[in-house]
C-alpha cells in the first residue's frame, strides 16, 4: 500500500511564499525513488488541475504554466518526501493542493494529468488573501 500525506499549507497573503510536503509511505515491495510524483489543485467550484510534476530521478520536471517561474518542485530520497515551494502567491492560487504517485520503469518522463496517477493524498489547503 501507499500513503501519501500532505502537509504545509495555510492562509498566506499576496506576495508571499509557502512551501507545502507530501511525505510517502511505501509499503515493501515498492520504493519512493520509483515513484513518479505530482502536484495537482482543486478550487472551489473548478476541475482538478495540474501544477508540477518531477520523474523519479528528479531530475526532471514540468510545470503548468500559470505557475512557471514562480513554483518548484523538489524530492529528497532519503525522507521519501516531495515538496512544492510556492513563492510569489497570487489569489489565484488559492485551492486545496494535492500530491499524487505512480510507479514508473522511466526515470526521466513526467506525467501531467491526473489519469496517469494511481495514489492521491487528502489534500492541503492553501489560501492566499489579496
Amino acid at each position: 500500500q501507499v500513503q501519501l500525506v500532505e502537509s504545509g499549507g495555510g492562509l498566506v497573503q499576496a506576495g508571499d511564499s509557502l512551501r507545502v510536503s507530501c511525505a510517502a509511505s511505501v509499503a515493501s515491495g515498492r520504493t519512493f525513488s520509483g515513484a513518479a510524483m505530482g502536484w495537482f489543485r482543486q478550487a472551489p467550484g473548478k476541475e482538478r488541475e495540474f501544477v508540477a510534476a518531477i520523474s523519479r530521478s528528479g531530475t526532471s520536471t514540468d510545470y503548468a504554466d500559470s505557475v512557471k517561474g514562480r513554483f518548484t518542485i523538489s524530492r529528497d530520497k532519503d525522507k521519501n518526501t516531495v515538496y512544492l515551494q510556492m513563492n510569489s502567491l497570487k489569489a489565484e492560487d488559492t485551492a486545496v493542493y494535492y500530491c499524487a504517485a505512480t510507479w514508473s520503469t522511466s526515470y526521466y518522463y513526467t506525467w501531467t494529468t491526473a489519469h496517469d496517477y494511481d495514489y492521491w493524498g487528502q489534500g492541503t489547503q492553501v489560501t492566499v488573501s489579496s
